[in-house]
């Protein structure tokens, strides 16, 4: 007896979720070059910062610890970035009006490009870390903190990969995708991740304090030197929740927007 397509169960949105997660991941794994080069580029600019200006910035030999919580967050950046390059082609390349003729959710798509970004981060980062010990970290937190700063890191990723995801959606081509993804990783240099906001002028100290990355690595900073992190964690959780809701949203609308109600 032959069993009608229409009978045929659709599969769980748990199962095509890991089906996209995996997808991703394995693409990931292929462009290997792009993973070596988020994690690269963060480790030289640590390194230029600690050995060539960090005697000029701190004579007294402690920037390594000043400026490694920005590294991680500008390694989570770098590594976030290339979600917005992946979700265009995907949606340039005809794969979406394909994935719209199977029984599934196409809106999986740009989930697993999400997740799998996060595992990737996640994993870079830890690399950028263990680098960060050999040239002379020294971190002075407990395991409670390391959880803290951890989960800081593992929120700041996801918001800024789903907002990645959505100027992939919007952008024409991933050429474009890449260049406005290219103009929010700036945002960390007109932070504290490098100086003291107080170091710079005014009107930029202004620009400085009260961008979402500033909260985001004081909290990562207090939380692994032991030093008090104040209101700062609530801001850089605001900021946080606030750009993740806002983006999610802007993903979801794009996508119908582009690939219709699926």
């Amino acid at each position: 007896m032959i069993q009608s397509t229409n009978s045929l169960r659709k599969p769980s949105q748990l199962v095509t979720g890991g089906v996209f997660i995996g997808r991703s991941l394995l693409h990931s794994i292929r462009n290997i070059e792009a993973l070596m080069m988020a994690i690269m580029l963060p480790i030289m600019l640590m390194l230029l910062f600690t050995y060539v200006f960090g005697g000029a910035i701190d004579p007294g030999g402690d920037y390594v610890n000043y400026v490694v919580p920005g590294i991680i967050l500008l390694c989570a950046g770098f590594g976030s970035s290339s979600v917005a390059v992946d979700v265009s082609t995907d949606m340039t390349g005809g794969i979406i009006d394909r994935f719209q003729t199977m029984p599934i959710r196409s809106i999986h798509v740009i989930t697993g490009h999400v997740v799998a970004s996060l595992v990737r981060n996640l994993v870079a980062t830890g690399i950028v870390i263990g680098i960060a010990l050999l040239v002379g970290f020294q971190p002075n937190a407990g395991i409670a903190a390391w959880a803290g700063a951890v989960g800081m890191i593992t929120l700041f990723i996801l918001t800024f990969t789903w907002l990645f995801a959505a100027i992939g959606l919007v952008a024409k081509t991933p050429a474009a995708a890449s260049g406005y993804g290219f103009a929010l990783l700036f945002l960390p240099y007109l932070s504290s991740a490098f100086v003291p906001t107080d170091t710079m002028p005014k009107w930029l100290q202004g620009v400085a304090e009260h961008q979402p990355i500033t909260p985001v690595i004081e909290t990562i900073r207090g939380l692994l030197m032991g030093t008090p992190v104040n209101n700062q964690i609530w801001w850089a959780l605001g900021w946080c929740a606030l750009i993740l809701i806002a983006a999610f949203i802007w993903s979801r609308w794009a996508f119908r927007k582009k690939a219709g109600r699926r």
